[in-house]
């Protein structure tokens, strides 16, 4: 068995990132060894745990056997790895040495598994596109669970890299409305280019009265039909509360982490019959389990990012793995500028 040292990130402390060198033995017999070319920095939940706002002692996420264990420091995270087979263990088909491969894996530079932990690319699909693939499923997901129709009027709150991913796809449909809200002009005119009908602040002072006469309606059933919050701010929930219409959805994909903000569950809300509806990629809604499994939701994300092509369009930064600590800081220090930052492992 074969013996190499790898390279892998650690969150050490709130605004530590440390990126240390281990042993890796193997591939035992019915493994893969990849070495890592890209892996993407997820700016929701990777930043909660950089900033320290993560629920400490929480599983990592039980449905990712690479992320076993508990939201505690020191804690090696990541789930976006796009690499090469470079080695196989007994009893594995040598037809996959070099072949280019995606796996839900920690940022490190090199990995283990076994064949069926790892996703071949596409023909279709260039590697750094391919680590656009688990917001791509999580973009399925939520519009799979806000189950758009013909004409409606639909908002997004956040056009961060999975609020943009889920625009993209809601573009598709034929809406009457595309409203989408960001802080950010690069973000905005990024959802605009997407398909989105209007781009608005939502600090704006007259935000609230731009919003009233884009989703207002002759019959005077104002209102947005259905609703996204994916900025990650738990205060936006009320803005989506007061401009969804009566029996209107809203979809929370967000993870707000310890952050907390009160919500005015009202009149407005107590009277309109909306449903506030919680979006978690993980997992299926129950409605969708009898004709729909994981695979299939896969294979269409699949299909979006060859369409969509979104390294071109959303990567913003390329930090060298050994630089990870500056990657980090400036996704902190300067969202206005960022959408989707990779880091580049070959010199790892």
């Amino acid at each position: 068995m074969a013996t190499i040292t790898r390279t892998a990130l650690y969150f050490t402390a709130p605004y530590r990132v440390e990126v240390r060198t281990e042993r890796l033995d193997g591939p035992a017999p019915g493994q893969l060894r990849v070495r890592v070319a890209y892996s993407a920095i997820s700016p929701g939940t990777e930043m909660l745990i950089y900033r320290g706002q993560m629920p400490q002692g929480m599983p990592t996420d039980a449905s990712i056997a690479a992320l076993g264990g508990t939201l505690a420091y020191p804690l090696k995270y990541g789930y976006a790895t796009v690499g090469q087979v470079e080695a196989v263990g007994d009893g594995v088909s040598r037809s996959w040495l070099g072949r280019w491969v995606f796996a839900f894996q920690p940022h490190q530079s090199h990995y283990l598994a076994s064949p069926d932990d790892v996703l071949p690319l596409p023909a279709e699909v260039s590697p750094e596109d391919a680590a656009f693939l688990p917001n791509t499923e999580t973009a399925v997901n939520f519009v799979m669970d806000g189950r758009p129709g013909i004409g409606e009027r639909v908002v997004v709150f956040g056009q961060g890299i999975v609020g943009l991913l889920t625009t993209a796809l809601l573009a598709r449909f034929p809406l009457e409305r595309l409203v989408v809200l960001d802080r950010f002009p690069l973000r905005r005119e990024t959802g605009l280019s997407l398909g989105a009908h209007r781009a608005l602040d939502p600090d704006a002072a007259d935000v609230a009265t731009a919003l009233t006469d884009l989703l207002g309606a002759p019959q005077g059933t104002g209102g947005a039909d259905l609703v996204y919050e994916l900025s990650g701010a738990p205060a936006a929930l009320n803005m989506a509360i007061a401009i969804t219409g009566f029996d209107g959805r809203v979809v929370i994909g967000s993870w707000y982490g310890q952050k907390r903000a009160p919500l005015d569950l009202g009149g407005h809300f107590h009277r309109s019959r909306m449903r506030l509806l919680s979006s978690q990629v993980s997992t299926l809604a129950p409605q969708h389990t009898g004709r729909w499994n994981k695979a299939r939701r896969m294979a269409l994300a699949w299909q979006s990012v060859a369409a969509l092509h979104p390294a071109t369009r959303f990567v913003t930064h390329r930090f060298p793995a050994t630089d990870a600590p500056a990657a980090y800081a400036h996704i902190d220090q300067h969202p206005e500028s960022t959408l989707q930052v990779l880091l580049t492992w070959q010199d790892a």
